[in-house]
């Protein structure tokens, strides 16, 4: 068996599933709705603050989009584990598990990507537009990098996640894996300033750097967005050795 027809059944697998396909959605309604919420409520009240920051604030609904691209790659994995048990009809249907977790893989990080990019791009643009004056375009320093670093960072946090789902093999100990990580444990390191420098190594602080034009911390723009994928790695190389030496 070929590449090609297990990438058009994983696909399919996507796009017949409805939580996914919301998921997915939800990583661009979230991030870009909430972003544009904001800013039209108070943008132009704090475009005049000694901290504001107009390309790296255009991504201030990406906090509440986070969850909707972990959902997508726990979902997209993890739902092969439940009862039914359908990871096991698709390995009667592929018996070869590498080709079958890369085509997975592939379908996810493809599916993410373009939404992921649309993500970036409507909230840097939207954000310019509703702070009028206060705005700026693509051609600002850092601008057209964030837009395109928060598609790969939105891409890279869900197959992350894909590949803790494929570890774990549940939906629900994948989330609960998961959220404490991003939402919690992350923001509240990050502020304590004795290990500041330690929170910036993880994956979704790692990853943000792109977002500014001038990063804060030990890791630049490029150099946050390299640890992030080193984390991405490790964790999709971890899911496949688990299905390898594991039963279905």
């Amino acid at each position: 068996m070929t590449l090609l027809p297990v990438l058009r059944s994983e696909w399919l697998k996507i796009r017949s599933l409805r939580p996914l396909l919301a998921a997915l959605a939800g990583v661009f309604v979230a991030t870009a709705g909430i972003t544009m919420l904001v800013h039209a409520m108070v943008g132009k009240a704090e475009a005049g603050g000694p901290d504001f920051e107009p390309v790296g604030g255009s991504y201030y609904g990406l906090n509440f989009g986070h969850l909707a691209a972990v959902c997508f790659g726990v979902l997209a994995v993890a739902g092969e584990y439940t009862d039914n048990k359908a990871v096991r009809l698709s390995l009667m249907a592929v018996p070869r598990r590498g080709l079958f977790y890369a085509a997975k893989m592939l379908v996810v990080g493809a599916a993410a990507l373009p939404v992921g990019l649309a993500t970036g791009f409507g909230c840097f643009l939207g954000a310019q537009a509703l702070l009028g004056e206060y705005g700026v375009g693509l051609g600002a320093d850092g601008a057209l990098r964030s837009a395109v670093g928060c598609g790969l960072y939105l891409t890279l946090l869900t197959l992350f996640s894909a590949g803790v789902a494929a570890v774990v093999r549940s939906q629900v100990g994948a989330l609960c894996l998961l959220t404490p990580v991003v939402f919690l444990v992350s923001p509240v390191v990050g502020s304590i300033g004795a290990v500041r420098d330690v929170a910036a190594w993880l994956p979704d602080r790692a990853g943000q750097q792109i977002l500014h034009p001038h990063p804060d911390g030990p890791l630049g723009a490029w150099s946050g967005m390299a640890v992030m994928a080193l984390w991405t790695v490790l964790a999709v190389a971890t899911g496949w050795w688990t299905l390898h030496r594991r039963d279905a």
